[in-house]
């Protein structure tokens, strides 16, 4: 019996990581209350177009991948991975309050800009964090709980701006200062409440530069082969500000649009956890096709739905594909990265998948604006179906060889 209690207790998630999921809820809430709101606050009171949504949305990200690739290698260098967290989470608590001072497109655009670079200087080092509190045997679970608690934020965030939108007569800076209140909160409890193992604090370091060819090289084929599949995936899963704008297109009133956040987000909360779960106990790139085919059915649905009813399935089948993929890929990057370059494997993880998510934003305008959404979905339903083919060699390399007989 106290074999079996001691076994239980060996395969519970660190304290560590249930406190980093938190702290990824509290940020999740205030930014999906300010994000769910923000692409028709864009287009329809500032007078954007879908283009400039396009890119606003695209070199956001790109800005906090290319921050990630630096501050995971200072991860591993300094090893120091929760002070840089603590950094990330800081800074883009206290750029809330720009977005309800924004009076045009051009402060809105600072905001994002700094809001992500919090957003890249924290994500690689609490990838890394998570990958080092946990066993290999649970990896998979521990990045689903982390993202699960993510996205309960994300639905919660748009579920208190409709509520705040409601209660204000639809008053977009009154959302956005409440919005400002969980972000400090995050950043207070991986202050206080986050700790780097022993493991991750005695790290060798080295006097000379941390971001090093040397370092680099040291990145086997099968992580190059991850993170390369993972950009072509990118390419197909463009912003979810476009399905915010697909809901106002259909005719969904202002104050109800956050809707979409919640649906997608709920669905992806009830399935990151499981997959990821469920990847520690079979091959996690049969999942990940999985996943891929549940994004080419939510093109399909987006493009030629014309019914709230129709919206909504492609919306929840949308957030059971990045329920199937987003943890899963963080899990593949500690299976094929060294330990000592976790924090650099993520940032250059991050960094392609970046600027692939700067492509898509772009492309997903451009194609908005000349063929409508119908064409923008479609032509994301034809990248989807192109990444199979990758999945197809990433599966061949994950795979263990089966002992002969």
């Amino acid at each position: 019996m106290a074999d079996r209690v001691r076994g239980v207790a060996a395969f519970r998630l660190p304290r560590g990581v249930w406190m980093l999921g938190f702290v990824s809820m509290l940020m999740d809430i205030s930014s999906e209350m300010i994000h769910a709101l923000l692409p028709v606050y864009l287009v329809a009171v500032l007078g954007a177009s879908t283009v400039a949504v396009g890119f606003i949305e695209g070199i956001a990200e790109a800005t906090a991948s290319i921050t990630k690739v630096f501050s995971g290698t200072l991860s591993d260098w300094l090893g120091k991975r929760q002070a840089l967290a603590a950094i990330g989470y800081g800074l883009a608590a206290i750029t809330k309050p720009i977005f309800p001072l924004a009076q045009t497109i051009g402060w809105v655009v600072t905001a994002r800009f700094v809001d992500r670079i919090g957003k890249g200087i924290r994500g690689a080092p609490r990838d890394a964090l998570i990958a080092d509190l946990t066993a290999p045997e649970v990896r998979g679970a521990a990045f689903g709980l982390r993202q699960a608690l993510d996205t309960i934020g994300a639905a919660i965030g748009p579920v208190l701006a409709i509520l705040f939108m409601l209660l204000s007569g639809d008053n977009y800076a009154v959302v956005f200062w409440i919005a400002v209140v969980p972000a400090f909160l995050s950043a207070g409890l991986i202050t206080f409440a986050v700790r780097d193992p022993e493991a991750t604090r005695t790290i060798a370091r080295s006097p000379k530069m941390p971001l090093r060819w040397s370092e680099v090289r040291r990145l086997r084929s099968a992580f190059w082969l991850v993170v390369g599949v993972s950009a072509v995936f990118t390419l197909a899963r463009f912003s979810e500000a476009f399905l915010v704008l697909r809901a106002e297109d259909i005719g969904i009133a202002i104050a109800f649009v956050p809707v979409v956040l919640i649906v997608m987000n709920l669905a992806y909360t009830v399935s990151a956890y499981p997959a990821g779960a469920l990847s520690d106990r079979v091959p996690r790139t049969t999942l990940l096709a999985i996943g891929v085919g549940l994004l080419i059915a939510a093109d399909i649905v987006m493009a030629t739905t014309s019914s709230i009813a129709g919206l909504a399935i492609g919306v929840v089948l949308w957030g059971l594909h990045m329920g199937f993929t987003q943890g899963l890929f963080a899990a593949m990057v500690a299976d094929t990265a060294p330990a000592d370059l976790r924090g650099t494997a993520y940032g250059l993880f991050n960094l392609v998948g970046g600027v692939a998510m700067l492509g898509a934003s772009v492309i997903a305008g451009f194609l908005w604006a000349g063929s409508g959404p119908q064409g923008m979905f479609l032509a994301g339903a034809g990248l989807a179906t192109m990444s199979l083919v990758g999945f197809l060699f990433l599966r061949r390399r994950m795979t263990p060889p089966r002992p002969s007989l």
